[in-house]
């Protein structure tokens, strides 16, 4: 089969699409033909070991896992030896495989009982395909900071993969949403459903007037101490990234302790229960990712230069089979 191979870190340039061996398919895995996939922010950071500290997981020397790829969406091909009722041959399916990856080729082997689920109705493996990476950090975001209806939240950075989904996320839960984008991308951001959109390159978003429940940077280019004064008493700050100095792993531990505004730093849940539970979203039209570009497969070093200039709106996907 096809597939993008990188046998070393760096650059867009040490991917490369070649023939390997079709994955094996476990008793407990399904095999899927995979027609879609993406490259995103966490494909990026694993095919070029950065942060340094990335290769603890990747492995020190040389990649472990050659075939990168998070995100999937396709059709099963095979099921494992033993009766998996959940999934049957012909299944249009979705789903997330970070840690084992393998999502750019032709054919990836899950978990039957892992982050996977049949795709809703009315969505094509183009649209399936980008629904879990940014939208389950964004999902874990929430609901570490437990805001729901009537919550006043500001989403800085809500073009971006999780950020676009955020929005949307934060409306299906009753939030009133402030959100922070470029000029050309205000009238998209309405249409997610954004209450107030505030223009970033026209105003500095940290001297707005009101107050939040939430402030998220879905980009993490800001800081809690920026954000600080836009936090409500008990407000919480969330960021999509370690910050300066890794401080957004230190202040959760921290802020706590003065009963004042906090920050919070999730770890994501991957498991079948957030993929259904997108899956849903999806169905009911609360949840719709949102899709910048598309390359073949044959052209994934120039989605990964893309989406490394860091001006991609939503997600970037990959087309391993043409849509009829």
């Amino acid at each position: 089969m096809k597939a993008a191979v990188h046998n070393r870190y760096g650059p867009p340039d040490v991917v490369r699409v070649t023939e390997v061996d079709r994955p094996s398919v476990g008793d407990r895995d399904v095999l899927v033909r995979v027609h879609a996939t993406t490259v995103n922010r966490t494909d990026c950071a694993y095919r070029a070991a950065r942060p340094l500290f990335m290769r603890l997981l990747t492995g020190l020397a040389r990649p472990r896992r050659t075939v990168l790829g998070t995100e999937y969406a396709g059709i099963v091909e095979a099921v494992g030896g033993i009766a998996i009722a959940s999934f049957s041959v012909g299944d249009r399916v979705f789903g997330y495989n970070e840690g084992a990856f393998g999502a750019h080729a032709e054919y990836v082997s899950v978990p039957h009982d892992g982050p996977v689920a049949t795709m809703p109705a009315g969505v094509t493996f183009e649209e399936a395909a980008p629904g879990t990476e940014g939208a389950h950090y964004a999902l874990a975001f929430l609901t570490k900071a437990g805001v729901g209806a009537g919550d006043d939240v500001l989403v800085y950075g809500a073009t971006g993969g999780i950020g676009s989904a955020a929005v949307q996320l934060l409306k299906q839960r009753g939030a009133t949403v402030t959100a922070v984008c470029d000029t050309a991308h205000l009238e998209l951001v309405k249409g997610l459903g954004a209450d107030r959109v505030v223009d970033r390159t026209a105003e500095d978003f940290t001297r707005d007037e009101q107050r939040y429940d939430a402030v998220f940077d879905a980009v993490g280019k800001s800081t809690f101490g920026r954000c600080r004064r836009l936090l409500k008493p008990r407000g919480v700050y969330l960021s999509s990234e370690l910050g300066p100095g890794g401080q957004n792993m230190l202040l959760p531990l921290v802020t706590p302790l003065f009963r004042g505004r906090r920050v919070r730093f999730p770890f994501p849940t991957q498991d079948q229960e957030m993929v259904r539970h997108l899956r849903e979203l999806m169905a009911a039209g609360e949840f719709r990712p949102v899709v910048d570009r598309r390359y073949p497969l044959e052209e994934i070093a120039d989605a990964y230069r893309y989406v490394e200039t860091g001006q991609k709106v939503g997600n970037v996907v990959v087309t391993v089979v043409p849509p009829d």
